[in-house]
C-alpha cells in the first residue's frame, strides 16, 4: 500500500470541502481532496441548482401574468428540463475540477475513509495529513422505515431534481423545503401532485404566515395538500405506487417522493479507527474542530449545525483559517442562519422567528408589513401577495430575526442578514435610506410600523 503526505486532507469535495481546501491551497499548504462522486457535491447537481432551475420558469410565468401587456404561453416542460440539464452540466463535473487546480489542490478520486490518526485510505493508497483532516462528507436523503417505502424505489431529492420525464401522478411525503419546492415544480410541469404532511402546516420551522402563503401558492399551482395525515405503508406494483394513509384513505401514483429531511454521511467513513462511534452528526466546537481530536475538523452538513450550502462554505473558510493558526469566531450559525425557500411565493428568513425569540427569553416584538406595499413593490405586478416581518429585541433595540415572503424576495434577505449578524441598531437603520422606487423601501415601512407600535403601546 502506497502513501502520500499532505499538510491537510479533506474528505469530500462538496461546497464546504471545496472552499476549505481552496483556501488552504491558496495560502501555500499542500492539500488533497477526496471524492468518489461529483466534485461540487449535492447542491451543484441534486439540490439547490437544479431545483431553482425547475422553479424559475414558474416565477417568470406568474410575474408575466401579474404585469399587464406581457403575453406568455404555457410552460414547455421539455425545454425546462433541458435548461435544468445545462445548469447541472449534464451531471458532469469537468467544469468544477479546474477550480481545484487553480487553487493548488490535488484531487483524489475514490471512496475515502479514516484509517487512524491523520490518515485517510483511498483504495490501495493512504494519504497522511501532517496537520489536519477535514471531514466534509455532507448528508444523505432520509428514507424512514415506513413499511414498503424503501422497496418501492422512492424518489429522493436526487431523482426529483434530475428526472428526465414528467410523472403523470406524484405523491410527495413531507411538507418541508424539498417537499414544497418539488411539489410546485412538478405540478407546474404537468404532474398531478398530492402533498402529504403529518403536521398542522407547511414549513413548520418558519413563521406561520410563511407556511400559509406557500400553501396557497401550491394550491394555485394545482397541488392537493393533505395535512395532519401520515403514510403507514407503501407498495409498488409495476408502474403504480400505492400509499396507505393513517386516515384509512389510499393514494395511487407513478412516483412517490420521500422528502423527510437528511441524515449525516458518517456511517462508513472510518470513525471507529479513531475511537469514535460511526453514524450521527460529527459534533464540533466553535472552531469547527472535533472535541478531543485536535487534528480533526468537520464542516458542512456532516456536523449538523446548519444544513445549508452557504453555511457549509462559511464553515469551510473558518475551519481553514483555524488550521492556518488564526483565531476565528462563528457568528452566523445554527437554525438561525439565513435561508431561502424558492417556491412562489418565495420565503427568505434569517435569525429568530417570533416564537423562537420568545422561547429564547428575548423581549421580542414582531412588526409586519405587506411585502409589496410600497412603490417599488408595485412593479412586480397586481396581486403579489407577501408579508415582511422584523423580530426586534426591544431591550437592545436591534433586529434579531426577519422573514420575507412574496415573489422574488430572495435578494432582500442579505440586508436583513447584515442587520442581524452585525446587531445594527434601529437608530442606525433609520439612516440606511432605501432608494425610491425600489422594493427595499419595505425596510422603511417596517421601521415606521415599529415606531407606530411603540407609540400605541399602553
Amino acid at each position: 500500500m502506497s502513501e502520500r503526505q499532505f499538510d491537510v486532507v479533506v474528505l469530500g469535495a462538496g461546497a464546504a470541502g471545496e472552499v476549505c481546501a481552496g483556501r488552504l491551497g491558496e495560502r501555500g499548504l499542500s492539500v488533497a481532496i477526496v471524492e468518489d462522486r461529483l466534485v461540487g457535491g449535492e447542491c451543484s447537481f441534486f439540490a439547490c441548482m437544479p431545483s431553482k432551475a425547475l422553479l424559475r420558469p414558474i416565477e417568470l410565468t406568474r410575474e408575466a401574468r401579474r404585469v399587464p401587456g406581457v403575453t406568455i404561453g404555457a410552460i414547455d416542460a421539455a425545454a425546462v428540463l433541458a435548461r435544468r440539464d445545462e445548469v447541472i452540466s449534464h451531471l458532469d463535473d469537468a467544469r468544477q475540477v479546474p477550480w481545484l487546480d487553480a487553487h493548488k489542490v490535488t484531487l483524489v478520486r475514490g471512496r475515502g475513509k479514516l484509517d487512524g490518526e491523520r490518515r485517510v485510505r483511498v483504495g490501495d493508497e493512504v494519504l497522511v495529513a501532517r496537520m489536519a483532516v477535514v471531514v466534509a462528507t455532507g448528508s444523505s436523503p432520509l428514507v424512514p422505515p415506513i413499511p414498503g417505502l424503501a422497496e418501492s424505489r422512492p424518489w429522493t431529492n436526487i431523482e426529483a431534481t434530475t428526472a428526465t420525464s414528467v410523472p403523470v401522478r406524484l405523491v410527495v411525503l413531507g411538507g418541508g423545503v424539498v417537499g414544497a419546492e418539488m411539489a410546485q415544480a412538478w405540478s407546474e410541469l404537468g404532474s398531478q401532485v398530492t402533498l402529504v404532511h403529518r403536521g398542522d402546516r407547511l414549513l413548520e420551522r418558519e413563521e406561520l404566515f410563511a407556511g400559509e402563503q406557500v400553501a396557497a401558492g401550491l394550491c394555485e399551482s394545482g397541488v392537493e395538500i393533505r395535512l395532519r395525515v401520515s403514510a403507514t405503508s407503501v407498495a409498488r406494483d409495476g408502474d403504480t405506487v400505492t400509499i396507505e394513509l393513517d386516515d384509512r384513505s389510499t393514494l395511487e401514483a407513478d412516483e412517490v417522493l420521500a422528502a423527510f429531511g437528511r441524515h449525516p454521511t458518517t456511517d462508513d467513513i472510518g470513525l471507529e479507527t479513531i475511537g469514535r462511534e460511526p453514524g450521527g452528526y460529527l459534533r464540533v466546537d466553535e472552531s469547527l474542530c472535533v472535541p478531543g481530536v485536535d487534528w480533526l475538523y468537520a464542516v458542512g452538513d456532516v456536523n449538523g449545525r446548519a444544513l445549508l450550502t452557504h453555511m457549509g462554505k462559511y464553515q469551510g473558510r473558518l475551519a481553514a483559517d483555524t488550521i492556518l493558526g488564526e483565531s476565528v469566531t462563528l457568528r452566523s450559525d445554527g437554525a438561525r442562519s439565513p435561508r431561502v425557500i424558492f417556491t412562489d411565493p418565495q420565503v427568505g428568513a434569517v435569525g429568530y422567528t417570533l416564537a423562537g425569540a420568545l422561547e429564547a427569553g428575548i423581549d421580542a416584538r414582531a412588526v409586519d408589513v405587506e411585502t409589496g406595499g410600497n412603490a417599488g413593490g408595485s412593479f412586480v405586478g397586481r396581486g403579489a401577495e407577501g408579508t415582511s416581518r422584523l423580530v426586534i429585541d426591544e431591550q437592545r433595540r436591534i433586529v434579531v430575526g426577519a422573514t420575507f415572503s412574496g415573489p422574488e424576495i430572495q435578494e432582500a434577505l442579505h440586508a436583513a442578514t447584515i442587520a442581524v449578524i452585525a446587531e445594527v441598531s434601529l437608530e442606525d437603520l433609520w439612516h440606511a435610506v432605501p432608494s425610491f422606487p425600489t422594493r427595499s423601501e419595505l425596510w422603511l415601512r417596517l421601521l415606521e410600523a415599529h415606531e407606530r407600535s411603540m407609540v400605541a403601546q399602553p
